[in-house]
């Protein structure tokens, strides 16, 4: 994990903490979200990952509240408060990891096959 939250944190000037929990509410959202075997694949294979997604929903404080999907994504990244341009560079460092680790052709289908993700990529 250090890795996968260490060179974002670093770029988009956060520290870990913010950085671990961006990433862990992106994952989740990934995980719920996309085409399963896809996203579970990145997770698998990324060591840490599964621990983040549930320490992020612990620190943005809403659980499943606020229900699903992108708009329920950017609810919890608010209640976090970190700046817009940190969840900007610390997705894009996500997608990087993400291509780098299950493939190119793998992160397309993921994203075509995530409702509103495409905006995103």
């Amino acid at each position: 994990m250090d890795e996968l939250i260490g060179q974002p944190a670093s770029k988009a000037g956060c520290d870990d903490v913010v950085a671990e929990n961006i990433t862990g509410l992106m994952l989740g959202f990934l995980r719920r979200e996309s085409p399963s075997d896809i996203a579970h694949a990145l997770i698998d294979r990324s060591p840490g990952t599964k621990a983040s997604i549930v320490s992020a929903c612990r620190a943005s404080g809403l659980g499943r509240l606020i229900g699903s999907g992108l708009m329920a994504v950017g609810a919890r990244l608010m209640a976090l408060d970190p700046g817009q341009g940190e969840i900007q560079n610390i997705a894009r460092e996500l997608f990087r990891f993400s291509q780098d680790k299950i493939g190119a052709n793998h992160m397309g289908e993921m994203i075509a096959g995530t409702p509103e993700l495409g905006q995103f990529a």
